[in-house]
């Protein structure tokens, strides 16, 4: 058996990743042994959750913008529902007042009892109708708001899976998440609770309105043109100030996130140079750039929330006084003023409660523009209209006069040709930024070339279905990523449908057998998230098994072996010797052990080919690839070094 050594240490040999994240302060990655029954008993307990039905189209992009009236196209017949409810339960609640008038000028001044108990039986009833129509607005709203803000999470979620890697390389890990976490939150309390608020108090001074002029028109004119035209000014400006303000609320919390994410991710390398006081600083002046557009938000709603409510009392004295000189005068009814009294604090009550309930809708609406940023932008990579699938490919790779740049960086790549057979194990060599990944990500379609043709078996990748492609490529990168799950899910990652004797081949394939049979679950052992608890030459053997499973016709290491020490370097190897039988294997290397394997080798220097042909035929030339290997082999320490520079002279 042959075990890993340094660096990583890992569950298969040295000291764990968890062990070492405890010593580093690092959070705790997994269950201890002797608390793992417990977590068993209370797991089983847990309610079983069925996945989510939901399709993936890579090419289902929304055709318009995202607002508030789409996220209700495709359940408006429960909207309408949801909308009656609210209507019931808002009709119901405002007539109190005039029951109260009814009770009070039809029963007391009039000292007639029935018609005092009619008025009490009635408010009894619309008691009961308005609490019942309550509960089922409430519940069906609910269900409703949370089915539209699974949709989001899910279309969003799809979206981030939908991008190009350019989109990637430009957005910080932090502000996606702040979209998937604190916009998707503040637009499902706008959904949930301000928008059916919203329309409550909406829907209550609109049907107010109309009560005041029935009970007196003259006097309804008085108050609104008294308090509207203030009312209307102060909430322009607070619309105005808020909107700015929530805006920048929301940026300021994805910097916030954006922050946090990279610290975590860097903890080790902050904690080794000693760096967490000076990062505990920088945090502090992110997260107070957060508070103080908090606080400007909070300053706006501090001076419309009391002038408001000021208007409000103004109003209910100059109806109070009014009012009592129209009874005096016998135009008016005791009842219909204690009404229009009443009304006036339930016309009022909507606007006040508008402060907080505009402060959610801002809030909601600076997330729904940020989500629908996202949603609106197209991936680079797309399938064009007739795009053909591809049939199993022979493995035939051709670059035709191909050039590439990053965005409107420079050229990366320049007027490269070049044709690698089916069946051959070609390696691109060469200086670090000469170019050589980008090669690999243009054979893969994660990037298409400024100009020129990248094709496979005669067909350029531009005119082919994007899964044909991926589904026939088998890619292992530099630093393999492990997903937190067992060894089993993560080299069945490729194909979910693969059984546990194709699962136990993959594993056999690349040597892990023996090594995995030690451990107490063998293929079900946890690795933890990015498999912490695995050495970085497990997690690469791990990676060539998942490349493996999925057998693919072209592979491509894209410097598989670079971050390994020569131990791990030397089982890799050993395990590539039967992972590439049979393939288009395309070698991104960065040790010439790997590049020596290939048929032919390319020398990339500035973006092009310097020099083409099998390690042999490189060595005699004398040139470049002469001198990368007389460098390599006088810093290797190794017998096998030694005898192959020997063979080479």
């Amino acid at each position: 058996m042959v075990m890993m050594g340094p660096p990583g240490g890992g569950a298969f040999g040295g000291p764990s990743a968890t062990q070492s994240s405890a010593s580093a302060g690092l959070p705790f990655a997994g269950v201890p042994s002797e608390m793992q029954d417990g977590a068993s008993e209370i797991l089983k307990k847990e309610p079983v959750h069925p996945e989510p039905e939901f399709t993936f189209h890579r090419l289902a992009l929304r055709k318009s913008r995202l607002n508030l009236r789409s996220l209700f196209e495709n359940r408006r017949i429960a909207a309408l529902f949801g909308l009656f409810f609210l209507a019931v339960e808002t009709i119901t609640a405002l007539m109190g007042p005039v029951l109260t008038q009814q009770g009070i000028d039809n029963g007391v001044m009039e000292q007639d009892r029935t018609a005092l108990y009619r008025a009490v039986t009635l408010f009894g009833l619309i008691i009961v109708v308005n609490a019942a129509t309550s509960f089922l607005r409430q519940r069906w709203n609910g269900k409703l708001g949370e089915d539209i803000m699974y949709d989001v999470r899910l279309e969003l979620f799809s979206h981030f899976q939908r991008m190009g890697l350019d989109w990637y390389t430009s957005e910080k890990s932090g502000v996606l998440l702040s979209r998937m976490t604190s916009d998707v939150e503040a637009l499902t309390l706008l959904v949930n609770e301000g928008f059916v608020n919203l329309v409550i108090q909406a829907l209550t001074i609109s049907v107010v309105t109309f009560v005041l002029f029935s009970y007196n028109p003259v006097l309804a004119v008085l108050l609104l043109g008294l308090v509207l035209p203030p009312l209307v000014v102060m909430t322009l400006w607070f619309r105005a100030v808020s909107e700015r303000g929530y805006a920048d609320v929301r940026d300021r919390i994805a910097v916030v996130l954006a922050d946090l994410s990279e610290n975590l991710a860097g903890v080790r390398v902050i904690a080794a140079l000693n760096r967490r006081r000076q990062n505990a600083e920088s945090h502090r002046n992110v997260v107070g750039a957060y508070l103080d557009a908090n606080l400007y938000t909070a300053r706006a709603g501090a001076i419309y929330g009391p002038v408001t409510e000021g208007i409000g009392i103004a109003a209910q004295a100059i109806v109070l006084l009014v009012g009592g000189w129209m009874v005096v005068d016998g135009s008016l009814q005791v009842g219909e003023l204690t009404a229009f009294v009443l009304f006036v604090n339930t016309f009022f009550a909507p606007i006040q409660q508008m402060v907080q309930l505009y402060n959610t809708y801002q809030q909601g609406q600076s997330g729904l523009k940020k989500i629908g940023d996202i949603l609106s932008t197209e991936p680079s990579i797309v399938e064009s209209d007739n795009a053909v699938s591809l049939p199993p490919i022979h493995g035939q790779i051709k670059f035709e006069a191909v050039t590439f740049r990053y965005d409107d960086g420079p050229e990366v790549l320049r007027d490269i040709n070049l044709t690698i057979n089916p069946g051959e194990t070609f390696a691109f060599v060469g200086p670090t930024g000469a170019g050589k990944s980008t090669i690999a990500k243009l054979i893969t379609r994660f990037y298409d070339p400024t100009s020129g043709v990248v094709s496979i078996d005669g067909q350029d990748l531009k005119a082919a279905l994007i899964d044909s492609l991926r589904t026939q490529l088998g890619v292992v990168p530099q630093e393999p990523f492990l997903f937190h799950g067992t060894i089993r899910d993560n080299v069945a990652f490729a194909r979910s449908d693969a059984t546990e004797e194709e699962i136990n081949e993959a594993i056999s394939h690349v040597g892990l057998t023996e090594a995995v049979a030690q451990l107490s679950d063998g293929i079900d052992t946890l690795v933890h998230e990015r498999g912490v608890s695995l050495s970085a030459g497990e997690r690469q053997l791990i990676a060539l098994a998942r490349a493996f499973i999925s057998r693919p016709r072209v592979l491509v290491l894209d410097e598989a072996t670079s971050s390994l020490d020569l131990r791990s370097e030397a089982h890799i190897e050993k395990a590539l010797d039967g992972l590439l039988e049979g393939r288009t294997a395309i070698l991104i290397a960065h040790r010439l052990a790997t590049a020596m394997k290939a048929d032919r080798i390319a020398v990339i220097d500035d973006g092009r080919i310097i020099e083409l042909g099998s390690h042999d035929e490189l060595i005699q030339l004398r040139g470049r690839y002469a001198e990368m290997f007389e460098t390599w082999s006088s810093h290797s320490e190794t017998d096998e070094s030694r005898a192959i520079r020997s063979q080479s002279d």
